[in-house]
C-alpha cells in the first residue's frame, strides 16, 4: 500500500515530462499497459479462461473505459494546469461522490462521520480552490477540471463494480482498460495535440510506475487491509506530490492551501473510518469501493 500510494503520486510529474500533449500522454500510459495487463492477466488464470463471464458484460466495460478515459483526459488536463498536490487531491474526489451514490440508491444518510468527512472535503476544496483563483485563473480552470476527472473516476467505480461482480479484478481491470485506448487517441488527435513523443521516457515511466506498479499494487493492497489503513496510506500521494511539485516546480503551499489540503486529507480518512454502509454495490473483496486514486 504504501509503495502503491508513493507509485501514484509521481504519476502528475511524469504527465508535465512528457513531450506529449496531456491527453495523448493518457493515451500512451494506458496503450503501453494493457498488453501487460492482458497477459498477466492469462498467465494467473492458470490454464483457466481468463476473461470467463465477460460475454454479456461487453456494453458495460466499454461505458467503464469511455469513463475512465474522460477521467484520466481530464485528470491529466488539469494536472498541467494547477498544482501537483491540488491535481493529486481533487483527483481523488471520487474517494466521497462514490459513496454519495451508495447514499442515493439506499436512501439513508450517511454515518457522522461520513457526514463529517462531506463537510470537511467541501471546505478544504473551497480553500484549495480560492487560493488557485488568486494565482492564476489557469489554476482554477486546472483544479475544476481535476475535479471533473474525480467525478468521472466515480461513474467508472459504478460500472466497473458491475462488470466485478461478475469477473475476477485483473481481468475487468485489463478489458476495461483496452477500452480505454482508442477514445483517448481519438480526444487526442481532436485537439491536435502531439501523439508521438520524441523522448519516450516520461511516457514509458508512466505506464509502469503508475499504471502497472501501483495500479496493480493498490488493487492487490486493498483486498488485504482496513479501510483505515488505506484511508492514513492514501495521506502520501499529496504529499509526496506536493513535495515533488515544490522541488521540481517551487509550487509552496501558503497557509490557506496547507489548511485545505490537510481538511481535504483529514476527509479522506475519515469517510473509511467504519459506519454506515448505505449500500454493497459490489461483492466483498472486489476492491471497487475503496479504489484511491491513480
Amino acid at each position: 500500500m504504501v509503495v502503491a500510494n508513493i507509485a501514484l503520486a509521481f504519476g502528475p510529474w511524469f504527465v508535465r515530462m512528457a513531450d506529449t500533449g496531456p491527453v495523448a500522454a493518457a493515451f500512451w500510459r494506458i496503450a503501453l499497459a494493457v498488453p501487460v495487463l492482458l497477459v498477466v492477466a492469462a498467465v494467473m488464470a492458470r490454464g483457466k479462461p481468463a476473461f470467463a463471464g465477460v460475454r454479456g458484460l461487453w456494453g458495460v466495460l466499454v461505458i467503464a473505459g469511455i469513463a475512465f478515459a474522460a477521467d484520466l483526459g481530464s485528470w491529466h488536463f488539469g494536472i498541467v494546469r494547477t498544482t501537483l498536490a491540488n491535481a493529486t487531491l481533487f483527483g481523488n474526489s471520487a474517494t466521497f461522490i462514490y459513496p454519495i451514490y451508495g447514499f442515493l440508491i439506499a436512501r439513508a444518510w450517511p454515518s457522522r462521520s461520513q457526514g463529517v468527512a462531506l463537510l470537511l472535503a467541501a471546505i478544504g476544496a473551497g480553500l484549495l480552490m480560492g487560493r488557485s483563483a488568486e494565482l492564476s485563473p489557469q489554476n482554477l480552470v486546472g483544479d475544476l477540471f481535476s475535479l471533473l476527472a474525480g467525478i468521472l473516476y466515480a461513474v467508472y467505480f459504478i460500472f466497473m463494480a458491475r462488470a466485478r461482480a461478475v469477473m475476477a479484478p485483473l481481468p475487468a481491470l485489463a478489458l476495461s482498460s483496452l477500452m480505454t485506448v482508442l477514445p483517448l487517441l481519438a480526444v487526442a488527435l481532436l485537439l491536435g495535440e502531439a501523439i508521438v513523443p520524441t523522448d519516450w521516457t516520461p511516457l514509458i515511466l508512466l505506464a509502469v510506475v503508475s499504471q502497472l506498479l501501483g495500479q496493480g499494487l493498490m488493487i492487490y493492497a486493498l483486498g488485504h487491509l482496513s479501510p483505515i489503513v488505506v484511508g492514513l496510506a492514501l495521506l502520501l500521494q499529496p504529499v509526496v506530490a506536493a513535495t515533488i511539485g515544490w522541488i521540481a516546480y517551487g509550487e509552496r503551499l501558503a497557509a490557506a492551501d496547507a489548511a485545505g489540503a490537510l481538511l481535504v486529507a483529514v476527509a479522506l480518512v475519515l469517510v473509511r473510518l467504519g459506519g454506515r454502509t448505505p449500500v454493497q454495490l459490489a461483492p466483498v473483496g472486489s476492491q471497487t469501493k475503496s479504489s484511491p486514486r491513480r
